[in-house]
C-alpha cells in the first residue's frame, strides 16, 4: 500500500553518497587544475581590466563623445544618438556613471565573447544535422538553467572575481545567438543557394556573400537578445564579486534599500535601450547594404 501512496526513492544513505562522491571529484578537480584553466583566461582578464579602467578612468565627456559617435556610425539616425545621450546624462546625473561604465564593460565583453563563439557554433549547427542534434539538449539545459546554477561551478574551479562572473555570464547568454544563427541559415531560400551552385560558388562563397547576409534579420536579433541576457546576468553575477550596478541592487535588497534599488534597476534598464536600438539601427543598416528588404 505505501508503494502506492508514496514515490519511491533512492536509499539516503547511497543519496547522500552519490552527492558526497561527486562534490568530493569536484572539488579535486578544481584543486589539481583550477590553476591551469585560470590562466588560460588571462588574455580575457586583461582585456576585461583594461575596457573597465579605460571607461571609468577617461573624463565622462569624452566617453559620452564616443558613444554617440558609436551610436551615429551604427544608426545614423539622430533620434537614436539623442535617446543614448540623453540616458547617459541622466545615468551620470544621478551619480551612477562609474558603476555604470563597469556594467558596460563587463556587458561589451561578455556579449564579444559570446559572438566570438555563439555565431561559429550556430554556421556548424546549420551545417550538420548530427551537430544541431547534440548541441540542442545542450542549449536547452543551458536555457532552462537558473542562472544561480551557473555561479556554483564557475566559483568552485575559479574563485571569486571578475573572469569567473564573465565566464558565468557568456555562458549564460550565448545560446540564443547560437540558435538564431542556425536558424537564419537554415531559412535561408534554396532557390537562392541553388542559383550559386549553379555558377559554381563555392561553400564558402555561398556562406560569406548569400547565407550570413540573407540571415543578418535573424542572427542580429539573436546578438540582441545575447546582449539583453548579458545584462540581466551581470546583476546576478554581483554575487561573486562583479562590479558595476548589480552590487548596487544587491545592497538594496540585502538592505531593503528601495531606492538605491530602483534607480540602479533604470539605469540598467537605460544601458539596456542603448544597446537595444544601436545594435537594432546597426543590424538594420547591414541588411540594407545588403540590399536586404524588410520584409525578408
Amino acid at each position: 500500500m505505501s508503494f502506492i501512496t508514496e514515490f519511491p526513492t533512492i536509499d539516503t544513505e547511497t543519496l547522500r553518497s552519490i552527492k558526497k562522491s561527486i562534490d568530493a571529484g569536484f572539488k579535486a578537480f578544481s584543486r589539481t587544475y583550477g590553476d591551469n584553466i585560470e590562466s588560460l583566461f588571462n588574455p580575457v582578464r586583461f582585456f576585461l581590466i583594461e575596457s573597465e579602467q579605460f571607461l571609468t578612468n577617461t573624463p565622462w565627456f569624452i566617453i559620452l563623445t564616443i558613444i554617440a559617435i558609436i551610436a551615429w556610425l551604427g544608426s545614423r539616425n539622430i533620434k537614436v544618438v539623442a535617446t543614448v545621450v540623453v540616458i547617459l546624462l541622466l545615468i551620470g546625473y544621478l551619480d551612477m556613471w562609474e558603476n555604470t561604465m563597469k556594467t558596460i564593460s563587463m556587458t561589451f565583453v561578455a556579449a564579444i565573447m559570446a559572438i566570438t563563439f555563439g555565431i561559429p557554433l550556430g554556421i556548424l549547427m546549420a551545417k550538420s544535422h548530427i551537430i544541431q542534434r547534440i548541441m540542442n539538449p545542450v542549449l536547452d539545459v543551458m536555457q532552462t538553467m537558473p542562472s544561480f546554477v551557473y555561479l556554483i561551478p564557475v566559483v568552485m574551479l575559479l574563485g571569486i572575481g571578475k573572469v569567473p562572473g564573465l565566464i558565468a555570464v557568456v555562458v549564460y547568454s550565448i545560446p540564443p545567438i547560437i540558435r538564431l544563427t542556425n536558424l537564419g541559415i537554415r531559412l535561408v531560400n534554396q532557390s537562392v543557394i541553388e542559383a550559386a551552385d549553379s555558377y559554381g560558388a563555392s561553400n564558402t562563397q555561398k556562406l560569406i556573400h548569400i547565407q550570413i547576409p540573407l540571415a543578418l534579420p535573424t542572427i542580429m536579433a539573436g546578438i540582441n537578445q545575447t546582449i539583453m541576457l548579458a545584462l540581466s546576468m551581470v546583476v546576478i553575477a554581483s554575487m561573486i564579486g562583479v562590479t558595476g550596478l548589480g552590487q548596487p541592487v544587491l545592497m538594496a535588497i540585502q538592505n531593503q534599500y528601495f531606492t538605491l534599488g530602483i534607480f540602479n534597476g533604470f539605469a540598467i534598464v537605460g544601458i539596456a535601450i542603448v544597446f537595444d536600438r544601436v545594435s537594432q539601427a546597426y543590424g538594420k543598416r547591414i541588411q540594407e547594404s545588403h540590399g536586404i528588404a524588410d520584409d525578408k
